[in-house]
């Protein structure tokens, strides 16, 4: 993955309809800890389950952008951006909501605002990978705007067949 300088990171909030996606903060780490403890959560991240020590390496890492989604300035969820090195300009997503917080269109609102912006921000090309047995995240990514572009089977960041999409904003720029 692309290391990235501190200058490069996205310190901003980004604003959905509904949602706001903030950058995680180290305020963040046991919340977010007791997230991934949550089976219901854990288990669309293979099943891991972060220590604190974790959650700050990952909030310190320069190929991701760590965010917290809230609603009315609650947080509901967690979405990061990682960035590519062997395909420059090209980045993904991972997200996931807190149970109360799903089937109400809020993730699709907050991983369309964070797509839209990464593409703004100069970004050529926006990515997610769920898993093929996970359909309420498949259908999630496609009211955001992510389209199918293939299935794969495991490889190693991914330990089942999986689902590659790109995200097409309406103007059909992928």
């Amino acid at each position: 993955m692309q290391a990235r300088s501190p200058d490069q990171l996205s310190p901003i909030q980004v604003r959905g309809d509904r949602t706001v996606v903030r950058p995680a903060t180290h305020a963040d780490a046991a919340r977010l800890v007791a997230w991934h403890a949550d089976p219901e959560v854990s288990r669309y991240w293979d099943d891991d389950q972060l220590t604190n020590d974790e959650i700050v390496a990952l909030l310190q890492s320069p190929t991701i952008d760590p965010y917290i989604v809230e609603v009315d300035q609650r947080p509901i969820g967690y979405l990061q951006a990682w960035f590519d090195d062997p395909s420059p300009g090209v980045c993904g997503l991972d997200m996931f909501l807190i149970p109360a917080a799903r089937g109400v269109g809020l993730g699709p609102d907050a991983a369309r605002a964070l797509a839209e912006h990464l593409l703004a921000s100069g970004q050529t090309r926006v990515t997610v990978d769920p898993y093929q047995w996970n359909a309420g995240a498949v259908r999630a990514w496609t009211r955001a705007g992510f389209r199918e572009v293939e299935r794969r089977e495991p490889d190693d960041e991914h330990r089942e067949p999986w689902v590659l999409m790109v995200y097409a904003d309406e103007r059909g720029r992928t």
